[in-house]
């Protein structure tokens, strides 16, 4: 029987575990913290290592390595193997080896992924009961293990860390919404991180189809040499397979839908929009099924989500919006009068592409450890500790027309767990403050 390691124990790392266990594998699992289901784990037979790596498990030998994608690689335990030339994986990789029954529409890039991935599956699955996975939640493992029965179509949110770690995994249809710097703080350089994101069609064949959006320059730069069909994509022009004028949106000679009926805001969710329609299109979906999702779909928790409106001011929660370019893309949804809640961790990225909406925003309230990097971007600026303080000068500052947005440009692991824990708090603060509000 072959061992494979399994390097972090997140809901990831268990779910690749027992499909791992279930295909014939003795399996070992190691976490750096403590594992809670380590006793469940154990009685099914696999071998459970929490509260660090033992050195012990670098004299083994393995098939080969499992290892969570939040995991740097430069981490000495797994850096190790990596000077080992071990093979190492990400739970995508095993997930697409044991899940034959599954057909791909697989999605990437540094910001719209989850707008895209999530109206690509609400799409599939109106026209039969299909699955979503990978970075937008659940682990591809999880439904590997649960989904054996039929065939589904599975829509699949790819970050570059799990792209890394594939080695046969091929999409039937494929993306990369848009690149821009991002996770700076993993990656050994920036080309590095943009020819991460071109992994996702190095498998494909003639019988798929890579979507490329001719409108991004680095999406051009690097995705050469596809070896699928390739349906170039733009906003702007219209001598491309996947365009637009000013009423429908186009697939060659196919009308997709019609724009007046998107429900979200921006025209970059127009081209998430487009995107999405396109891929379910390709795997199947009837135009009748993607337009009554157009119709429909009123967007992603945490991107641009209208919370609420209080005295006459607008609040929007974009905690998504986890980097520079992901924050260009918020405040071009607004024409001006915008009092943005920015900051949070530095993922060393420049901001200088925010100054571009400084007519935009009326006050920019920074807070975090970045909070003071925002002086030079923004006419009127202050910096304030948390998230709350920024809030508590917002609406002291807000008049009847204004709109209240957080859109941090930065991760939020300086003050919280993850960017959905930074959105729900950030909502929770607007309904606090409409009950306030209708008490006085």
């Amino acid at each position: 029987m072959e061992t494979v390691l399994v390097i972090g124990a997140a809901r990831s790392g268990i779910a690749v575990s027992k499909l791992l266990l279930k295909n014939g594998y003795h399996v070992v699992l190691t976490d750096s913290n403590a594992i809670k289901e380590k006793t469940e784990l154990e009685s099914m037979g696999i071998e459970v290592f929490d509260g660090g790596h033992p050195d012990s498990l670098k004299e083994k030998k393995y098939a080969f390595i499992v290892k969570n994608p939040g995991i740097p690689y430069r981490v000495p335990f797994v850096h190790y193997f990596v000077e080992q030339n071990a093979k190492i994986y990400t739970e995508i990789e095993v997930a697409y080896r044991y899940a034959k029954n599954f057909n791909y529409a697989a999605v990437t890039g540094t910001d719209g992924k989850t707008t895209v991935t999530t109206l690509l599956y609400e799409m599939l699955n109106r026209q039969k009961k299909s699955l979503v996975a990978g970075n937008i939640g659940t682990p591809l493992c999880e439904l590997a293990l649960e989904y054996t029965d039929e065939d589904y179509n599975v829509a699949l949110e790819l970050s570059n860390f799990q792209l890394l770690g594939i080695e046969t995994f091929r999409p039937h249809v494929s993306t990369v919404t848009n690149l821009a710097p991002d996770h700076l703080d993993y990656m050994d350089s920036l080309e590095a991180y943009y020819e991460s994101k071109m992994r996702i069609y190095e498998n494909t064949n003639a019988d798929d189809y890579f979507i490329r959006n001719v409108d991004d320059e680095n999406v051009v730069k690097y995705a050469q040499n596809i070896p699928c069909h390739v349906i170039d994509f733009s906003l702007k022009r219209k001598d491309v397979d996947l365009y637009k004028d000013d009423k429908y949106a186009y697939y060659k000679d196919t009308q997709l839908f019609t724009l007046s009926d998107l429900k979200i805001v921006g025209e970059f969710n127009c081209g998430n929009a487009m995107m999405a329609s396109c891929m379910a299109y390709l795997m199947g979906v009837s135009l009748f099924n993607i337009q009554e999702e157009i119709r429909e779909f009123s967007g992603v928790e945490h991107r641009i989500e209208y919370v609420d409106t209080i005295d006459n001011v607008r609040f929007y929660n974009d905690s998504k919006a986890t980097n520079t370019h992901a924050a260009c893309a918020g405040l071009s949804a607004f024409e001006k009068n915008v009092i943005l809640l920015c900051g949070g961790k530095d993922k060393h990225i420049s901001f200088d592409d925010l100054k571009q909406y400084d007519g935009v925003v009326k006050k920019c309230i920074s807070f975090g450890q970045t909070k003071d990097k925002f002086k030079d971007i923004f006419t009127s600026q202050m910096s304030v500790e948390t998230m709350k303080d920024a809030f508590e000068k917002a609406v002291l500052l807000a008049k009847p027309g204004d709109i209240v947005l957080l859109c941090p440009a930065c991760s939020s692991f300086d003050q919280f767990k993850n960017y959905e824990i930074r959105g729900e708090i950030f909502k929770q603060m607007v309904h606090e403050y409409a009950a306030k509000r209708n008490e006085e």
